[in-house]
């Protein structure tokens, strides 16, 4: 999996490229929070547009992200979610948490 970050206006934003799962979750993780820690940032964008996949082990990745990022009174969106990304944050539920822009 590949993580790239860019700071687009005010907001922090994360491309995730390849499959969120158990090989990938830990790598995943350590780099997002190292930047959110490092970054001034009003709030964190997830470009899922090039995930193919994640299993329940990045969801616990998305909403670890997500709690971290609202101890600090700040909001997670999530953008351009491929299909079969689309439809795991369905099922999960997480859109019930975590709003698309």
């Amino acid at each position: 999996m590949e993580v790239y970050t860019d700071m687009e206006g005010n907001n922090l934003v994360f491309g995730l490229v390849g499959e969120l799962d158990e090989h990938s979750a830990a790598s995943v993780r350590k780099k997002m929070d190292e930047r959110i820690a490092e970054e001034d940032f009003a709030n964190v964008i997830l470009d899922l547009s090039r995930m193919s996949f994640m299993d329940s082990t990045g969801i616990g990745v998305v909403i670890g992200r997500y709690k971290s990022v609202r101890r600090q009174n700040k909001r997670l969106y999530v953008r351009d979610p491929s299909p079969t990304v689309d439809k795991i944050f369905r099922m999960s539920g997480l859109y019930e948490i975590i709003a698309r822009v």
